[in-house]
């Protein structure tokens, strides 16, 4: 009963507060802009209004245009139970938990370039065929970036992995994770979430095709995998494990809050690369996560 009574309290808490993160984004873009921009809650009113409007489909899509953004965001939900919450620990947890984790989000991948895909539009197969092609090397990347941490603790359960930090490859292990979640969340230089030009678009052009509640998935969905990067970055390097109860959860809440400013920052910051730049961009976050990987390796030898 208690078990059931925490997972619920902590679905609740995914549900409210993933679409915060990018109101936050969008007012610090606003801010270092000059201008007022839309009000933090944004995002819950466009849910909201999503959720009120009936569903437009193409006469060549099948089913599989509702069931992909559904199974995503289902999948999406499923990974977040997943992760520890600082001095709260997890309440689903097993030896291999991280293999699950990797497993859901490529998942929640495929499901959404599946509907995409649906629609039988040449734009949404492109931005299909770019996601795919992008996550060879942001999930290769996220693999190094674990098989680092279970090397450093000589686990393969988050609630283990997550609470030492990662050691002296804590500087290579930020700077490979952030590159990963920018392009995971497909933010700015890797893509524009505000863009309206297809022939650019990555993520937004495979939703394009997408209304009412399917979209509003998406975009929830979308915004839960953002605060699960944050929290996963977060707890990567910061001792938790170390701290009192209290004191680790301030500092999680605050670890997230500085990677949700700093995505707003570089979005203010850089402009959107060139597609023949985001592979190397994508390598150099792989090779920070190897170098990570071997500094944890070499680190623990005797």
């Amino acid at each position: 009963m208690i078990v059931m009574r925490d997972l619920m309290l902590r679905l609740v808490l995914w549900l409210l507060l993933a679409p915060l993160l990018p109101g936050i984004i969008n007012k610090v873009k606003a801010w270092v802009a000059g201008r007022r921009g839309p009000p933090v809650l944004q995002l819950y009113y466009d849910l909201a209004k999503l959720w009120r409007k009936g569903v437009v489909m193409s006469n060549l899509a099948s089913p599989g245009f509702i069931i992909g953004p559904a199974v995503a965001w289902v999948a999406l939900i499923g990974a977040a139970l997943l992760m520890p919450l600082g001095p709260a620990g997890s309440v689903v947890s097993f030896r291999g938990d991280v293999l699950l984790l990797i497993y859901l989000l490529a998942l929640a991948r495929f499901c959404t370039a599946w509907a995409a895909m649906e629609t039988g539009s040449a734009f949404e197969g492109m931005g299909a065929a770019r996601e795919v092609s992008y996550a060879v090397l942001t999930e290769a990347a996220i693999i190094a970036a674990v098989l680092s941490l279970i090397v450093h603790t000589g686990s393969v359960s988050l609630s283990t992995m997550l609470a030492p930090s990662a050691g002296a490859g804590a500087a290579l292990l930020v700077a490979g994770l952030f590159t990963v979640l920018l392009a995971e969340n497909c933010r700015v230089p890797f893509d524009d979430p505000n863009t309206h030009l297809e022939l650019t678009m990555i993520h937004e052009v495979m939703v394009l095709d997408h209304s009412g509640p399917p979209l509003a998935a998406i975009l929830h969905g979308a915004s839960i995998k953002l605060l699960l990067f944050s929290i996963l970055l977060v707890q990567a390097v910061l001792p938790m494990g170390d701290l009192s109860p209290l004191a680790a959860a301030g500092a999680l809440a605050v670890g997230v809050l500085l990677v949700t400013v700093g995505v707003g920052l570089v979005e203010s910051l850089l402009a959107r690369f060139a597609f023949r730049r985001v592979p190397l961009l994508l390598t150099t976050a792989f090779l920070l996560c190897v170098f990570a990987l071997l500094v944890a390796w070499k680190g623990d030898a005797p």
